[in-house]
């Protein structure tokens, strides 16, 4: 528990006082945010405003993860690294979307094709790798039977496996993309959703096979580890939102979007609770859904719109919602949908 909080609280210290130092950077080198012309009028405000801030909430988790295990002394896992491993990589994708639009100065990154096919190809890396590096007990980081809200006996295989994480990263990673469009909207439900994964982490270590010799107990390679590292995204993600916070003085990008989004796919995935990341992330996926629904409505009926714009924040904001109101609404909305989850997680140890 000591790791927890010490990892969270360096993170949260490192990303609130580091932000203000990569704003003055990113503004000096002109690194600013393009707005689109077709979107809510009220967003042009924002032009200029310093972007590609996921790079401190990376820097910030990584570096407080390692300082909190040399502090205490503490082995750094394999499922840390390789879930470390994915968010660099995809933030990495997102720094180059990020750096083209600001260079161009147009909305034009790389193209939609490209960023898929790098979120493919690290997300199947990560399932790859994953489900080799074996521990004493045989576990390895990710495994290859499907999960819900624990591990199932259904058997994918290797080949589905990869398949599977490939998808639930890139579905992710993009959720956590479409939801970033108001200020601290994407960073406060990602804070909640850590929070989450700390606690399922928590009760998953101290209900381990390893620990309680019961039917109900849980083998899952490195839980407590994987609430460590969740504590240090959720602390750096806390410190970016100060920043963040309606009127955004820095936007996380896709450096950072992508980046989340790995990191809550990585983790639901190593602690066996795939399935569960839908409930938990609810807000992304509702977004998600606002933009599916928005497309497959406009092509059925000829160029009609089910929402005034998608994705569903802009909709409300167009039906003259203030900013801060959506906001908060949509945390509460985030808030119940986690709380459901747990509830979910938590009733299935009962009942088992």
């Amino acid at each position: 528990m000591r790791l927890i909080l010490v990892a969270g609280a360096l993170a949260l210290i490192f990303s609130l006082f580091g932000t203000p130092a990569l704003i003055k950077v990113l503004a000096r080198r002109g690194y600013g945010q393009f707005i689109r012309d077709d979107g809510p009028s009220t967003h042009h405000t924002k032009r200029g405003t310093p972007t590609m801030g996921g790079i401190i909430i990376i820097f910030a988790s990584l570096i407080a993860y390692l300082c909190a295990h040399l502090v205490t002394g503490n082995s750094i896992s394999i499922s840390a690294v390789l879930i470390f491993g994915l968010v660099i990589s995809l933030g990495l994708v997102g720094f180059i979307d990020d750096y083209m639009k600001v260079s161009r100065q147009n909305s034009r990154g790389i193209s939609g094709k490209q960023k898929i096919a790098g979120q493919v190809f690290f997300a199947a890396l990560f399932g790859y790798l994953g489900i080799h590096f074996p521990d004493s007990e045989g576990l390895t980081p990710i495994s290859h039977n499907l999960s819900t809200v624990r591990d199932t006996s259904i058997s994918l295989g290797v080949i589905l496996v990869v398949v599977w994480v490939a998808f639930m990263v890139t579905a992710t990673s993009n959720g956590v993309n479409l939801t970033d469009g108001l200020d601290g909207l994407a960073t406060g439900a990602s804070v909640m959703t850590f929070l989450a994964f700390v606690l399922i982490g928590v009760w998953e270590f101290g209900q381990s096979c390893a620990i309680v010799a019961s039917g109900n107990c849980y083998n899952v390679r490195d839980p407590l580890d994987l609430a460590v590292l969740a504590a240090a995204f959720a602390g750096s993600c806390t410190g970016f939102l100060w920043w963040n916070a309606s009127p955004a003085k820095i936007f996380m990008g896709d450096t950072g979007s992508l980046a989340l989004g790995g990191a809550l796919a990585g983790l639901a995935t190593s602690l066996r609770v795939e399935l569960l990341l839908i409930p938990l992330g609810g807000l992304f996926v509702i977004i998600t859904l606002s933009v599916a629904l928005q497309v497959i409505y406009f092509r059925l009926t000829g160029g009609k719109r089910l929402f005034k714009m998608a994705p569903l924040q802009h909709h409300f904001e167009l039906k003259g919602w203030g900013e801060v109101t959506i906001v908060l609404r949509f945390w509460i909305i985030a808030g119940l949908c986690i709380a459901f989850g747990l509830g979910l997680f938590y009733t299935q140890w009962v009942a088992g």
